[in-house]
């Protein structure tokens, strides 16, 4: 076996380079993806939080603006 190595590439080499190139490019691109469906999902979260809790704070005041119910009284136990 020979120790040196040739100057240029082998087609096999190439080729693994350019693949493991491609592969690379294509990890950057889902990653990405995946960080911008994460804001995404994030961003539609606190809109849905804020929503909820300005239903909340208008049920609330609601609640505080009507009367309180007058409790019924009890006529008796029923009999049988």
């Amino acid at each position: 076996m020979s120790g040196k190595k040739s100057a240029e590439p082998s087609p096999q080499s190439i080729a693994r380079s350019d693949r493991q190139r491609l592969a690379a490019e294509e990890g950057a691109r889902a990653m990405a993806d995946v960080e911008r469906q994460a804001v995404d999902a994030r961003k539609n979260m606190a809109r849905l939080r804020e929503l909820r809790e300005a239903k909340e704070a208008a049920d609330a005041t609601l609640q505080a603006s009507l009367p309180a119910p007058t409790p019924t009284k009890r006529k008796g136990k029923l009999s049988r």
